[in-house]
């Protein structure tokens, strides 16, 4: 233990702590812009510097340790000479028209810059403007970004795509896209975590609001929009709703006083992937020896946009059940049209997701199966959503609960429960066990695949079948697995990837909050307390799918459920990781 001083306390900590661990430990909290926790430590920003006793220059909290007799001032006048003057350079090549900033409130730039007391600027402004595609699911505003590297690390460290870089040097230094790519060139898997790590405005989605406004606005149009699982844990953080007060009910609420026409729950389609995921799982089981394993899960867009340009060689191994959103749309525009007596194009299809690879995936032309041009019209994030509530001046703390639209309202535990990490392999498994048995599971049978481990596995029995199970969150977590499957060290039988640390929970379309205060933990909670209160817990029970399956599919895996619930992932191009080309 090194003993030292913090701004006149007493502090006692670990050989090796950094000092602004220390200081936490002090309970004093020192401002920075670049630093994450065992990620991102490199000083870059320089808004972390504090005064040590006996030494002339300042030094970096974040990355210099803790040595015995420090003593340290956090907050002296030298320090906040330097740190002032730290963030008004920073502000100076930085594009501060706030009000047309979505992290407008939510910007760690912002904050700084206001409890530092900055009102104007000595330093001459130099923004330097870059054209991107705003076509793009992800864009990037080079006037706002403040070089802090944050991006660079998570997309590398725990993503492995490295999709940002450094380049050039000095004042002309840039975090652009690496290897000199156009962003739409690159491999991104659009999973948005460099949108949720970063401390400004400079990354963020495609705005889609005014799109599903006009829809909104157009009486020709009947506007059908579905919320995801992952979207009730978190979509009333921004708006000031706690927890037990954001209930999903209360988000149908404020969409219906928006306008929209029929409002219905993902949960509904993720039981209805449960019933084909699961039995295609089941039959290719039967057939061992004629199927390769293990079997991926298909319904993130961002794991599978990841296998196509990292591992092309697994692409046949991918489930060809569409994502929960597809199918919603499929069935939307088609057994929902019959149900309306509605021509397919009549209807607008709007989904809220925890996710910015959606916005790509609603637009792969071959995964439209309906009659109409497009199954998902639109796709907005939970961060949209809440911009659209905001605009309607709702006030959300009024809010009386309200329930979905029937039929395709109706969703269980299982399906709910997709929005975290495990989520799928155990709802998957809920109704696998049925399928073969002919009888339920204990609802929490299987609950050795949650938690927040970003690679955990299991072996369930089934019937006196060993099943061998593997989830893995975070795309640099698929990318061990993978190297470990081919390597021969691990053998599944059935694997759960979603690309997110936490599962969708953790989605690059969900709110952006402090990441030490660990809200995608607290929305993976949150949803398996959901799951625990549910009336349903199997998605084979429930009685929305029982009766499409009757009036409409026949049976899973049957020729219509194919042709509207499956896809072919070998149908469209994704860019092959740079390391790959390597390789070829």
């Amino acid at each position: 233990m090194v003993r030292l001083t913090v701004d006149g306390i007493n502090v006692e900590v670990p050989k090796g702590t950094k000092l602004i661990d220390a200081a936490a430990a002090a309970g004093i909290n020192i401002p920075t812009l670049c630093y994450l926790k065992d990620l991102n430590e490199i000083g870059a920003c320089r808004v972390c510097v504090v005064e040590v006793e006996g030494n002339e220059s300042l030094v970096t909290s974040c990355n210099n340790v803790v040595e015995d007799g420090m003593v340290i001032y956090t907050n002296s006048p030298k320090v906040r000479e330097a740190r002032k003057i730290n963030v008004e350079l920073i502000l100076s090549q930085h594009d501060s028209q706030c009000t047309t900033c979505v992290r407008s409130g939510n910007c760690e730039l912002q904050t700084i810059s206001n409890n530092l007391g900055i009102v104007e600027l000595p330093f001459e402004r130099k923004i330097k403007k870059r054209s991107w595609n705003k076509a793009f699911p992800l864009i990037k505003d080079y006037t706002k970004c403040i070089k802090c590297m944050r991006c660079v690390q998570v997309c590398e460290k725990i993503q492995n795509v490295s999709i940002w870089d450094v380049s050039n040097t000095g004042a002309r230094t840039e975090v652009d896209v690496s290897l000199n790519r156009k962003i739409e060139e690159s491999d991104c898997a659009l999973c948005g975590q460099c949108i949720t790590h970063c401390p400004v405005g400079a990354l963020r989605e495609r705005d889609d609001v005014d799109k599903v406004f006009d829809a909104l606005a157009d009486p020709d149009k009947i506007t059908v929009i579905q919320i995801a699982p992952a979207v009730r844990a978190a979509w009333g953080e921004t708006l000031g709703l706690d927890r037990e007060k954001a209930t999903v009910k209360r988000l149908v609420s404020a969409l219906r006083k928006m306008g929209f026409d029929y409002i219905f729950d993902t949960t509904f389609s993720a039981d209805l992937t449960i019933m084909e995921e699961g039995s295609e799982f089941i039959e290719k089981l039967k057939d061992k020896e004629n199927n390769k394993f293990p079997m991926y899960t298909s319904c993130c867009p961002g794991w599978v946009r990841y296998a196509k340009s990292h591992y092309p060689e697994i692409v046949d191994q991918l489930s060809t059940a569409k994502s929960p959103q597809q199918m919603f749309g499929a069935v939307a525009k088609t057994y929902y049209a019959d149900i309306l007596g509605v021509d397919p194009d009549k209807i607008f299809s709007i989904s809220v997701m925890p996710c910015i690879a959606k916005k790509h995936e609603c637009d792969i032309p071959t995964i439209n199966d309906s009659k109409a041009e497009k199954d998902v019209d639109v796709v907005l994030t939970t961060r949209e959503i809440d911009r659209m509530i905001r605009s309607e001046h709702i006030n959300v703390h009024m809010l009386k609960e309200e329930g979905f639209d029937m039929p395709l309202g109706i969703g269980t535990g299982a399906g709910v429960i997709f929005g975290a990490t495990g989520g799928v392999m155990e709802a998957a498994l809920r109704s696998a066990h049925f399928l073969v048995t002919g009888k339920n599971p204990k609802p929490d049978a299987f609950k050795e695949v949650r938690g927040m481990d970003g690679w955990k596995e299991s072996t369930i029995d089934i019937a006196g079948i060993k099943v061998r199970t593997a989830v893995v969150s975070g795309l640099g977590n698929a990318d061990k697995l993978i190297k470990a499957i081919e390597a021969g060290t691990v053998e599944y039988d059935f694997v759960e990837v979603m690309a997110c640390p936490g599962g969708c929970s953790g989605g690059g379309g969900q709110p952006i909050a402090d990441k030490e205060e660990k809200y995608t933990e607290k929305r993976v909670d949150k949803l398996y307390e959901l799951d625990q209160m549910s009336e349903i817990r199997f998605s084979h029970e429930n009685p929305s799918i029982t009766k499409i399956y009757e009036e409409y599919l026949e049976a899973p895996l049957s020729h219509k459920a194919h042709k509207l619930l499956h896809t072919d992932h070998d149908s469209w191009d994704m860019p092959l990781s740079p390391f790959m080309e390597d390789e070829v």
